[in-house]
């Protein structure tokens, strides 16, 4: 399969074609063929073209039960064969009766403000400051904090343009006013011009990769102590979270985010303090008359570390 690849009019570059007239970013077109392969590759000597729906649905059974795949996972695989089949081989028939896989409803690990201090006070390097500082400050997504350019920030308005966001949306974010001054220093310090990338990696014509933000993150949680699961996208939450608390409407929270669903957005009700805390446990009602939950014995486990 792999000379597919490569091979014009060969099953992948003609995926690879229909997928680009249909303006996939290029990162789903890559997660889409290396999908396919990897079907491809369990059906063989089969060609995918001549697969059946029962050899469809034992993949995703495999892929669920036997690789333990999650279903986000099986999802995507589900959505490239559908590609495959509906679009490019014309076989609805094939894929039309399989069921999908839900999805798994996990809430977002949110850091409270104390944190985020505490996570900004344990980065020294200004770069590395900024880049944090920054994506909780507008919610930014960890690929749109590296691509972004000098040009895309407007001081006098306080805005942001994202430039080519999740499903090649553009959008508006806030800058901040407090932010305005580390920006300026950072901008200065670093010698950066009137234009191109914000955050440059050793080479100027390229911007920072994500892993090695990921890995500032994974140093700072660590070097303040936060034992939460804690990662670029957890300050995206944060600021959605802590928006909410504040009293913003979720319809622009929405906006901010780049949220093709309210439903999405929604998921920040879950775990808002504000709402909530609103909601008094019926235990509060007798807990002067429990002695036990009066006592107060060395530490506390909810204690501020």
């Amino acid at each position: 399969m792999e000379s597919n690849e490569t091979r014009p009019g060969g099953l992948f570059s003609v995926m690879t074609q229909e997928m680009r007239l249909m303006n996939y970013s290029t990162k789903t077109i890559k997660a889409y063929r290396s999908s396919i392969r990897r079907f491809a590759q369990y059906i063989a000597p089969r060609h995918p073209r001549d697969a059946e729906n029962t050899e469809i649905r034992n993949y995703l059974l495999h892929l669920l039960t036997e690789k333990k795949s999650p279903p986000s996972t099986v999802n995507q695989v589900f959505n490239a064969l559908r590609l495959l089949y509906v679009d490019l081989y014309h076989k609805p028939f094939v894929i039309g009766n399989l069921p999908r896989p839900q999805k798994e409803q996990k809430l977002p690990d949110v850091l409270n403000e104390e944190e985020v201090l505490r996570i900004f006070q344990s980065v020294d390097n200004l770069k590395h400051r900024t880049i944090l500082m920054l994506t909780y400050a507008s919610g930014l997504r960890v690929s749109e904090i590296i691509k972004l350019r000098i040009e895309d920030l407007d001081g006098e308005r306080g805005l942001i343009h994202i430039r080519d966001g999740k499903g090649k949306k553009d959008r508006y974010t806030i800058l901040p006013e407090s932010l305005k001054g580390i920006l300026n220093t950072y901008w200065k310090t670093y010698l950066l011009g009137s234009s191109g990338w914000l955050f440059p990696g050793a080479n100027p014509s390229y911007h920072l990769s994500s892993r090695s933000i990921q890995a500032v993150i994974e140093r700072a949680v660590q070097v303040s102590g936060i034992s939460k699961p804690v990662s670029m996208h957890t300050l995206r939450h944060s600021f959605a979270t802590h928006l909410l608390e504040q009293g913003t409407d979720l319809r622009y929270i929405q906006e901010l985010l780049g949220h093709q669903s309210s439903k999405t957005t929604e998921i920040y009700t879950h775990v808002s303090k504000r709402m909530l805390g609103r909601i008094k446990s019926p235990i509060d009602h007798i807990a002067n008359q429990v002695s036990i939950l009066n006592r107060n014995k060395g530490k506390n486990l909810l204690d501020k570390k």
